[in-house]
């Protein structure tokens, strides 16, 4: 069994900061990719920020410059620094991984529970 546990949302104003984090337990052989999603209301699920065990990452355009994923490989955590927020980036925000719980088998996707994010103008 895989957890994945996210920590860090709140109430911020525009133009402040808050560091999402998302620790991965259980049982976890390696992980691939990581990243952080979000969901406003009335809206689809949406890619915020990826990266790859390797450090590649991706952005979506609405956050580049903005907002900076990292990952700490030996804790299984992903983070998610969003600097110059605003009040469009009001949503419940995902972390996702994708898991290989032994060698051999293929990764399967694990969703945190959601932490929200709301930036009042």
């Amino acid at each position: 069994q895989v957890k994945l546990v996210e920590s860090g949302g709140g109430l911020v104003q525009a133009g402040g900061s808050l560091r999402l984090s998302c620790a991965a337990s259980g049982s976890i052989f390696s992980i691939n990719g990581m990243g952080w999603y979000r969901q406003a209301p009335g809206k689809q699920r949406a890619m915020v920020a990826s990266t790859t065990s390797g450090g590649s990452t991706n952005y979506a355009d609405s956050v580049k410059g903005r907002f900076t994923i990292s990952r700490d490989n030996v804790q299984n955590t992903v983070y998610l620094q969003m600097n110059s927020l605003e009040p469009e980036d009001t949503a419940v925000y995902y972390c996702n991984a994708d898991v290989k719980v032994a060698a051999g088998y293929v990764g399967n996707d694990y969703w945190g529970q959601g932490t929200q994010v709301t930036v009042s103008s």
